[in-house]
């Protein structure tokens, strides 16, 4: 490398699920356009103030093609039509959707950020569930609506529109006492900034400074689609579905697709692709290059596996690096090849997940000062090095302040004074550094920990793909059997949305968003709606939620260990609960990894006599607004119990009091005992004998936690289904050890 700078590629994956129903033609969900004013224009229009930063940019085809539904066909998603219906006229449903949902924003970068918006959401209640916003909304005026349905559509603007542009300006200025026509004005102002998205990417394009790369059009996960034994390659226990999905042609569709129409909207083909979760396997890989496709991108999890090795490097101090990870590679496959490139998995997560937390000054300076440190630990190796930095380009943002708008100008403004550090677009960087080394073969493996796991595997995940393989046999069938054109197009069209990875990142334990129960129903309105289109009639079993209650959620962290803890609501020592199992919110619980929400971890544990539970918070348990919250304990087995903690304020102090009650009935409780073995100050702690809940040695426990206020739960964990663990018996701690 001697003193040549070091390339840096980033590129932003810019995907959203397929929202719209074909059938009905409304759209159930409305990220596409929120996203579109927030980041989809803006992520690509910074660059237009710095000339010296090259960027790729990946665009799924069914995001660009929801984009132009909105600004060619007057398309309108629900939550638009919540928006525009005269606040004079809503009904009560009306206004408790509108109160559910009309605070989905981040609230301290997005709601609190706008003192009437803050002032509505504490008006609404922090902690409010469903069933008491009815009674919520009575102190609601009509003016209260009005400013509220404007709020949430005006905070979702880029700074760079609250700063620029007249009307949404003024509009941050104005602040409140909204009108009907405001609310009009502003979603004529987001449907113009959604058409404006394509050209300023084209625009780019054309003056060479980003590349446009493409995904498979409705972002499907290609090595399960040529077939989903291929799950099998990382994890070789891994419980599949019961029919073998086993279609190499539709992968192939869904590649074609996604080249004709980059082609139709970019006005060329695609070089590159981020295969959908960054998947491969050696199938793909030739159906790729097939395509015309000359490079694809993946996590460096799969170039470890791949050459069977360890990245051998320190993230922390980055006093060493592996050369093998920033070198772009050859990948053959039944006589195709392609080039590839792996991202940096460490420093892709610090702007994902971690410099939102951080001043903006500081965390540009550390992400430079890491890449000075990449660059002299590869100063004396041959080639010109790549630095792949590859994450979405829309979901890490709002946790940012300012939308990230301050990090991004710091950043950029830095990158472009460096002589060190050069960034590239990856076919730029390949054609003058085409790859030395070729990989016989890829492994078959997605970024996420280099496996299928979030997608396949579990309950839920496989009940999903049984159901796409009946109803695609079942529309092959008709098919062969003489459909119309177009009525057999307008079927395969609704298989390939089914097939996108979407549906199955919600089902399962791995992740949890407000929305689960609206991806579960598009993903069976799609299967059902091959049917409606065929004519035949939906079966019965279509019609129930693949999601399910009554199954097993797996810890964070499995408990390792007896417990003592002090119950005195406070973290004593370092080691009290360090051998416990615990269930964290944020990482399993929430959309994107993320959460709102009251609990952050629950804690459990036990000794041979005695289980115990620790419940941390997000909110301070010696705050006025905790007054009243019920955080509940439920056993479903061995027996039916549950310890209900209550906190309250009293003459301006706090007190927790507890008991143990017994579920007679699904709906009637019996008191048993109190519960004097709790404690609330810091974190929430309880003991309680096994012999309460008539649990003995070696029968499992399964346990949830909620939390409630006046009666009405605001929130459980884990948000489907139990934790469990089995009751002690005397040689625990053997065990455990041999373990």
């Amino acid at each position: 490398m001697s003193d040549g700078p070091l390339y840096i590629n980033f590129t932003w994956h810019m995907h959203q699920p397929y929202y719209k129903d074909l059938v009905t033609g409304e759209y159930l969900l409305p990220w596409v356009r929120l996203h579109a004013i927030k980041d989809y224009y803006d992520m690509a229009a910074i660059l237009e103030d710095f000339p010296a930063i090259h960027q790729t940019f990946n665009m799924v085809p069914s995001l660009v093609d929801q984009i132009q539904d909105y600004v060619e066909n007057d398309v309108k998603d629900i939550y638009t039509e919540y928006t525009l219906k005269p606040a004079s006229d809503l009904t009560i449903e009306d206004k408790v959707f509108i109160l559910h949902n009309f605070f989905m924003a981040n609230w301290d970068t997005m709601v609190k950020a706008h003192p009437r918006y803050g002032e509505l959401l504490a008006k609404r209640g922090y902690f409010v569930s469903v069933s008491e916003l009815k009674n919520v909304a009575r102190y609601f005026s009509q003016q209260d609506f009005l400013d509220l349905q404007v709020w949430y559509n005006l905070s979702w603007f880029d700074p760079i529109f609250m700063e620029k542009d007249p009307l949404v300006k003024g509009m941050i200025k104005k602040g409140r006492d909204f009108t009907e026509e405001d609310k009009a004005l502003l979603i004529a102002k987001q449907i113009e900034i959604m058409g404006k998205v394509v050209p300023v990417y084209k625009k780019l394009a054309a003056k060479k400074q980003i590349e446009v790369s493409t995904t498979p059009y409705y972002h499907p996960i290609l090595p399960l689609l040529c077939d989903t034994n291929a799950a099998r390659v990382a994890l070789p226990d891994i419980h599949l579905p019961h029919q073998r999905f086993r279609h190499p042609e539709d992968a192939r569709e869904q590649i074609m697709r996604a080249v004709a129409y980059h082609e139709k909207m970019f006005g060329s083909k695609p070089v590159g692709m981020w295969p959908s979760e960054g998947s491969v396997s050696d199938e793909m890989i030739a159906l790729v290059a097939d395509a015309g496709i000359k490079w694809i991108a993946t996590d460096e999890e799969i170039l470890a596996r791949t050459l069977n090795t360890r990245l051998e490097r320190d993230t922390i101090s980055m006093r060493q690096v592996d050369d093998r990870l920033y070198r772009p590679y050859r990948v053959t496959s039944k006589g195709r090849d392609l080039s590839i490139v792996f991202r940096d998995h460490h420093l892709s997560d610090l702007l994902g997940f971690v410099y939102s937390k951080w001043d903006s000054w500081n965390a540009v300076e550390d992400l430079i000062d890491r890449l000075k440190k990449i660059r002299r630990q590869l100063v004396h190796k041959p080639g010109n090095h790549l630095v792949s930095i590859i994450l979405d380009g829309e979901n890490a943002w709002e946790y940012y302040p300012n939308d990230g708008r301050d990090f991004f100008l710091r950043l950029y403004e830095r990158l472009s004074q460096e002589q060190e550090l050069k960034t590239v677009t990856v076919s730029e960087y390949l054609k003058e550094n085409p790859p030395a080394d070729t990989l016989p073969g890829i492994f078959t493996g997605s970024w996420i920990n280099h496996n299928f796991r979030i997608w396949i595997g579990h309950e839920e995940d496989n009940a999903a793909w049984d159901l796409l393989s009946e109803t695609r046999d079942v529309l092959e069938e008709a098919s062969r059997n003489g459909l119309p054109k177009d009525v057999s197009a307008k079927a395969w069209e609704e298989i390939y949305i089914a097939e996108g990875s979407d549906w199955c990142w919600w089902y399962g334990d791995d992740h949890s968003s407000a929305h689960d129960d609206i991806f579960d129903e598009l993903f069976r309105r799609h299967l059902m709606n091959v049917y409606t289109i065929i004519g035949r009639e939906v079966p019965d079993k279509y019609k129930i939620p693949i999601l399910r209650e009554d199954k097993e959620c797996e810890a964070t962290i499995q408990l390792m260990a007896f417990i003592n803890p002090v119950i005195d609501g406070e973290v004593s020592n370092y080691f009290e609960w360090l051998s416990a199992g615990y269930f964290d919110v944020a990482t399993r619980g929430g959309a994107m990894h993320r959460v709102e929400s009251i609990i952050s971890h629950i804690y459990y544990g036990f000794n041979l006599s005695q289980m115990f539970f620790r419940i941390d918070t997000q909110v301070g348990l010696q705050d006025d607004s905790v007054h009243g919250l019920e955080f509940c304990v439920h056993f479903l087995m061995p027996h039916h119990y549950r310890v209900e903690i209550a906190i309250n304020l009293k003459r301006g102090k706090h007190s927790v009091k507890a008991k143990l009650c017994e579920g007679k009935s699904e709906t009637e409780w019996e008191l048993v005992k109190p519960v004097t073995s709790v404690a609330a100050n810091e974190i929430i702690e309880l003991g309680l004998p096994f012999e309460d809940i008539k649990a003995r040695p070696g029968e499992e426990v399964h346990f949830f936690v909620t939390v409630r206020r006046d009666k009405a739960e605001l929130e459980k964990w884990p948000p489907r289904g139990y934790l469990s663990f089995t009751v002690p018996t005397e040689d625990f701690e053997a065990i455990m050890w041999q373990v």
